[in-house]
């Protein structure tokens, strides 16, 4: 479980956020919905430790992030960029290191990293370096490293973006699995048709504040609307920055 509790935090003139408020749960996929410049990635950012809020905590499992970073982190799995691998490493040598970066030991990192290969069915191309893969095969070996460590948790900024139809469709058919085992799985998005699709709660976010959160059909009735991208809309009181 993610906690985010009271959360605010200046950079520079911009409030990022303001107040901000919600959980994650276990066994389900929380969406934080919002225009360009609401909040998400800063909140996502906070989250994981990268960014120091200047009022309000977040805690995972219990473990307040800024009190016990490295505890806290080692409950998380944190989806990267797949275009930012690195290629001269074969994805095994790649999912290794992650592993022990998290705290595992050196034996104990090689069977972990065996187990999520086979588990994402990555044999194939696990002694190969990752110059060259197609997107498919860089989202797998980064959805690897963020679960090698097993963690409850996992945090996607905009898992989407940049991939095409074929691997966003293995993304989604994944993360329905790791919801499934009781993963708990918090995600940013601005695409509609994904946050509809995906998630079980939706934290709408608009100049770092949530503006309304429930399941996109509570969204649709507190609205009177029928679509998502409708209720966001009237939630929000903007059509800037919607992808459909």
């Amino acid at each position: 479980m993610i906690s985010v509790s009271n959360l605010s935090k200046r950079i520079g003139d911009v409030q990022a956020l303001d107040n901000l408020s919600f959980n994650a749960d276990d066994g389900q996929i929380t969406g934080l919905l919002g225009p360009n410049g609401a909040g998400k990635t800063t909140c996502l950012r906070t989250i994981f430790g990268l960014l120091k809020p200047n009022q309000g905590s977040t805690s995972i499992n219990g473990i307040d992030v800024a009190l016990q970073p490295i505890a806290a982190k080692q409950q998380l799995g944190l989806f990267p960029d797949p275009f930012g691998i690195y290629e001269r490493l074969t994805p095994r040598e790649y999912i290794r290191y992650f592993a022990e970066l998290s705290g595992m030991s050196s034996h104990s990192a090689i069977a972990a990293t065996t187990r999520v290969i086979n588990d994402l069915q990555l044999m194939d191309i696990a002694d190969r370096r990752c110059k060259g893969f197609s997107q498919g095969q860089r989202m797998k070996t980064a959805l690897a490293q963020a679960i090698v460590h097993q963690p409850k948790n996992i945090v996607l900024d905009e898992p989407t973006r940049g991939l095409d139809v074929m691997s966003t469709r293995i993304l989604r058919d994944m993360l329905g699995k790791l919801k499934s085992e009781g993963h708990c799985i918090l995600f940013s998005s601005h695409v509609m048709q994904e946050v509809a699709s995906l998630c079980d709660r939706v934290v709408v976010m608009a100049d770092g504040k949530a503006v309304a959160i429930g399941s996109p059909q509570e969204l649709c009735e507190q609205t009177n609307q029928t679509s998502l991208e409708d209720a966001f809309i009237t939630l929000i009181g903007t059509d800037e920055g919607i992808a459909a």
